[in-house]
């Protein structure tokens, strides 16, 4: 048995669970919303990608970058980023850094979601 880490779910807060949902639908997640739930939630799936949308308090999202002065607020990896890349700008999601390699050695490109957020889609080279 591995002791090791195996997958990691990603966390969103969003003020509005059906807007930033649709968004997520709209790039081929599936959403089961938990909305009467003491905690309301949507859970969205795609591949082995988890985002878990939380209710906020907070009237709007502050991306790391705003709250932090740069990051991202999530890093999806993927094999086929090029092929990724070219669906989301085919839906019109805005793609905020093209493909391209990082000086980190990834090859990745970054979108931004409806409530602001970076997110980064890559892998190493």
């Amino acid at each position: 048995m591995s002791k090791g880490f195996s997958h990691c779910l990603q966390i969103f807060p969003t003020p509005d669970l059906h807007k930033t949902g649709a968004f997520y639908e709209t790039l081929g997640f599936r959403a089961v919303y938990y909305l009467e739930s003491s905690e309301p939630h949507v859970c969205l799936y795609r591949d082995a990608i988890e985002i878990v949308l939380t209710k906020s308090m907070n009237d709007t999202v502050i991306p790391n970058r705003v709250n932090h002065g740069y990051g991202y607020d999530a890093y999806f990896i993927a094999e086929e980023q090029r092929e990724l890349e070219q669906e989301f700008m085919n839906l019109g999601i805005p793609i905020v850094r093209s493909l391209a390699t990082t000086d980190y050695d990834n090859n990745e490109f970054v979108f931004e979601d409806v409530d602001g957020r970076w997110i980064a889609v890559g892998n190493k080279n």
